[in-house]
């Protein structure tokens, strides 16, 4: 079974879940939940940034997410999944009730984030607030995952052979976008769209908290001092820190 992560960049590619699940785990981050009113269940491995941008969502919103035991490989495979996510990918939502079901991680922090009090916060009041949001979270998920996840997997989680030319485009991609974002908070800006946090933010977020750990490096952080700051902002933020903890900013660029 497979997936596309950043299914909007040139640097796309099919990698296995069973690949994602160990990757993640690497950075051993779990899951945590908020004891409010429930809203639904989760399924995914641990670490899953998209996961956590949705329990940003939740807590912002007043609402519990369950997080059902699940092991890659078997729980996406069983029949009883299958007949509710067909292709067997994860995250995947079901709402508490068990009559509505999601996947794509985008989809399911929108709905997560449509379904409290803090929505209009999250998703913007306004049609060209709301689309000032979506292009920065999809700016998130093509240019950033996009650039970051190939290169991750080759020197980090060592599960796809070492290709210099690829891991240079991959970090010239990044490089391109990071400049894109250093132009939008360079003033000094918290927050991308307006003066809350949005899901833009936890889009962008997501991804760069990967990147920093191997390729957003001392260097390329010298040419986007801003971003570096407001990454960290983002990351003071409670309901971001309960959830995303600790991120180390690496100095040095990990290659093969």
């Amino acid at each position: 079974m497979f997936i596309v992560l950043g299914t909007k960049s040139r640097n796309s590619f099919n990698i296995s879940q069973h690949h994602l699940c160990s990757l993640f785990i690497l950075f051993d981050i779990s899951h945590t939940t908020a004891a409010m009113a429930p809203i639904g269940k989760i399924y995914s491995y641990p670490g899953n940034y998209r996961v956590h941008i949705a329990q940003v969502a939740a807590d912002l919103n007043n609402v519990e997410l369950e997080f059902p035991s699940f092991q890659m490989g078997v729980t996406n495979k069983d029949p009883s999944f299958l007949s509710k996510f067909p292709l067997g990918k994860v995250p995947a939502f079901s709402s508490a009730d068990d009559t509505f079901h999601l996947t794509e991680g985008l989809a399911i922090a929108r709905y997560i984030a449509s379904s409290g009090p803090a929505s209009s916060q999250l998703l913007g009041a306004d049609p060209k607030t709301s689309a000032l949001i979506e292009q920065w979270a999809l700016f998130g998920e093509s240019e950033l995952s996009g650039a970051t996840i190939p290169p991750l997997l080759m020197v980090l989680a060592k599960m796809i052979p070492y290709d210099e030319a690829r891991y240079n485009q991959c970090a010239g991609n990044l490089e391109r976008a990071v400049k894109r974002l250093e132009e939008a908070v360079k003033d000094g800006r918290k927050f991308l769209v307006g003066d809350q946090l949005t899901l833009a933010d936890l889009a962008v977020l997501g991804p760069m908290t990967l990147a920093s750990k191997f390729l957003f490096d001392g260097e390329m952080r010298k040419q986007a001092p801003s971003v570096e700051g407001y990454l960290k902002g983002l990351l003071e933020v409670p309901e971001v820190k309960k959830h995303f903890g600790e991120v180390t900013f690496v100095e040095k660029r990990v290659q093969g």
